[in-house]
């Protein structure tokens, strides 16, 4: 198990059955870099990441 996989676990097992946008997880995203800003790269990965999911590969 990952390191980060508790986190996830935590964050399923607190907020799992809310519904929420993109808008809110940008929104708190942003925060959270602006708190840690040395965190501010990996972010930027995961977002490019999860907004090209559906892209096809080329």
């Amino acid at each position: 198990m990952y390191f980060t996989d508790r986190g996830l676990e935590e964050l399923v097992d607190r907020r799992g059955h809310e519904e929420i946008t993109f808008e809110w997880l940008a929104e708190q995203l942003r925060t959270f870099v602006d708190l840690n800003p040395e965190f501010e790269t990996p972010v930027e990965r995961l977002a490019s990441w999860l907004a090209r999911l559906d892209d096809e590969e080329d």
